[in-house]
């Protein structure tokens, strides 16, 4: 069953929410070689979804500087804005300047690393004090 934005709920259609649907349209114009129209990022994607539908998340995704588009035809081609990387990192700090107590919010997060995300994050540390030392 659908809420009335038509996102999923619980035990529902199938639908995706949004937020997911623009999420495999990024995945999988990060997983292309070049920018792509909306019938090829149709073409890329699980399930049925109509052109249209399709051609809305990328124009949100654009509005919303996510994407960039060029002419190609009588429509756009599409390309992300930045690598995953780097839009996952944007996410992150928007979530974590949203909250009301940063260290909480800081604390909580490193708390639940797994070990192997919590060895990174430690050398991730190390190399950034390095080049911080040495003048860089």
């Amino acid at each position: 069953m659908s809420d009335p934005k038509g996102e999923e709920t619980p035990g529902g259609s199938g639908r995706r929410a949004r937020g997911e649907l623009e999420s495999d349209v990024l995945a999988a114009l990060w997983a292309a070689d070049r920018p792509l129209t909306a019938g090829q990022v149709r073409e890329r994607l699980q399930g049925d979804l109509a052109y249209t539908t399709v051609l809305t998340i990328l124009t949100r995704l654009h509005d919303k500087g996510v994407l960039l588009r060029h002419r190609e035809g009588r429509g756009y081609a599409y390309t992300p804005a930045s690598d995953e990387a780097s839009h996952t990192a944007q996410r992150m700090r928007t979530l974590l300047d949203s909250g009301s107590d940063r260290e909480a919010v800081l604390t909580r997060f490193v708390t639940e690393l797994s070990e192997q995300d919590e060895e990174l994050l430690h050398h991730l540390l190390s190399e950034h004090d390095a080049r911080d030392s040495n003048g860089h």
